[in-house]
């Protein structure tokens, strides 16, 4: 899914917009997702429910969790707290839209990296962008299809500003990033095509991104989110609570004999 060298063709770790394109890699499920948002952990009582992890993806169901002799509700492999509507909330509702990152340079140009997870791509801006981490072509209208019919696409544009410059006209707006999630509403997504401009990798917005397009899945109740990771990466998204396999599931696929 993130390409850690965009140069050459074998690093490319997602399954391309059109679903064609062979990939073999593990089946990863977020591990431990609530070390990541404290500032939205929420208090709850806890119950246990015996059930496996593939019941609990057939069922959306929870189960238990034992850390730090603390027994915490387990959301679909996650350990993510789920609150009661009647206990009062100390929860940061993630903005769909907000500055990331900010830099000023040596000439006073104000550089922004911008995160979203609502607003439109422009497919051309995408295919640019496809090209410079060396990803195959695909139609045009193949790539409109899938932002359209996507579930979140989450995307980080750079935004240049001059100084002296007031007017919003004088900004250069450029994406630099994208990844995009496919769900069924209630209780899976999986998370695709998660790139970065390569002269913007190495700063942890690759990190960033996955881990904001997550917390905007959890607050729309998601709780089971999967996504497909070559060999290569597979620690970078350990590293973010992803769990390689868990309990012996595997990621299969079918392609037409012909």
């Amino acid at each position: 899914m993130l390409t850690l060298n965009a140069a050459r063709h074998t690093s490319l770790l997602v399954v391309p917009f059109d679903g064609s394109y062979p990939v073999s890699g593990q089946f990863l499920v977020p591990a431990n997702l609530n070390c990541w948002f404290t500032r939205a952990r929420r208090k709850f009582r806890t119950f246990q429910l015996k059930t496996g992890f593939w019941e609990s993806i057939k069922t959306g169901y929870y189960r238990e969790f034992t850390t730090s002799g603390r027994k915490r509700l387990l959301k679909n492999s996650t350990t993510q707290v789920i609150d009661s509507p009647s206990i009062d909330e100390d929860d940061d509702s993630l903005p769909q839209e907000f500055v990331l990152v900010e830099n000023t340079e040596l000439d006073g140009t104000i550089e922004q990296i911008i995160f979203s997870s609502g607003g439109d791509i422009d497919v051309y801006d995408l295919q640019a962008l496809c090209d410079k981490v060396g990803w195959p072509r695909r139609p045009l209208s193949k790539l409109a299809a899938a932002l359209k019919n996507s579930y979140m696409v989450a995307s980080l544009h750079s935004i240049r500003k001059s100084p002296g410059s007031g007017s919003e006209e004088n900004e250069k707006k450029k994406l630099i990033g994208m990844a995009r999630a496919t769900s069924d509403h209630a209780f899976n997504a999986t998370i695709w095509d998660v790139l970065v401009d390569p002269s913007y990798q190495g700063q942890g917005l690759g990190k960033a991104l996955v881990e904001k397009l997550i917390r905007a899945l959890l607050q729309r109740d998601i709780g089971n989110i999967t996504l497909f990771a070559d060999s290569q990466v597979v620690e970078f998204y350990r590293n973010l609570g992803f769990e390689p396999d868990p309990e012996g599931i595997k990621g299969m696929f079918w392609y037409p004999k012909y």
